[in-house]
């Protein structure tokens, strides 16, 4: 059994055992959908668009080289025919290594991108977990429960006020930017 199994496995079972004492029977339990609060909450969309505004030049200056890559392999094919043979050669060899630093940028970017993406996504979660604590203790809930749910009826699901408590703590977005608009994320590499 996996620790991931295992910690599901304890919490059901401390969620049984609440219920089956006598002495919890006023146990006040909520479920929290976690995946709704990282895809709805503000400050999931103001890091998301932090980290799109860092990338987009970066991804403007790789799409950049490769049309000037594309631009020269173009001209070798057209005029290859016609080259001195050192000149294509040359040429040749001027198109593999683009290609392989454009490779090389490529994934590099992929991989700054998916470490910022990881730091940002750590910063949310610490957010988001004390903002449910914070929830939680204000409103007197004994138990909070957030994955391995398979149903709850919606009263239980407490989901919808934290994300109105993440709403009124919200960054207001910067002077300027547009609302809505999302620069383009960096391609997948390769």
């Amino acid at each position: 059994m996996t620790g991931l199994n295992k910690s599901k496995m304890w919490g059901i079972a401390l969620v049984a055992a609440f219920l089956a004492a006598p002495a919890f029977a006023e146990v006040k339990i909520a479920v929290v959908d976690y995946g709704r609060l990282v895809e709805e909450s503000p400050q999931a969309k103001v890091a998301l668009d932090a980290i799109r505004n860092e990338f987009t030049p970066k991804q403007r200056d790789l799409q950049q080289q490769e049309v000037a890559l594309k631009a020269k392999e173009d001209k070798l094919e057209k005029d290859g025919a016609t080259m001195a043979p050192e000149q294509r050669s040359r040429a040749e060899k001027d198109l593999r290594d683009g290609g392989r630093d454009l490779q090389r940028r490529r994934a590099e970017l992929q991989d700054d991108f998916n470490a910022r993406r990881n730091e940002e996504m750590s910063r949310l979660q610490k957010t988001l977990i004390e903002e449910v604590r914070a929830y939680a203790k204000a409103q007197n809930f004994d138990i909070v429960i957030a994955d391995g749910v398979i149903y709850s009826v919606p009263a239980l699901d407490i989901t919808p006020a934290i994300l109105a408590s993440l709403q009124s703590r919200a960054p207001k977005p910067a002077a300027g930017a547009p609302a809505g608009s999302a620069p383009p994320k960096p391609a997948p590499a390769r």
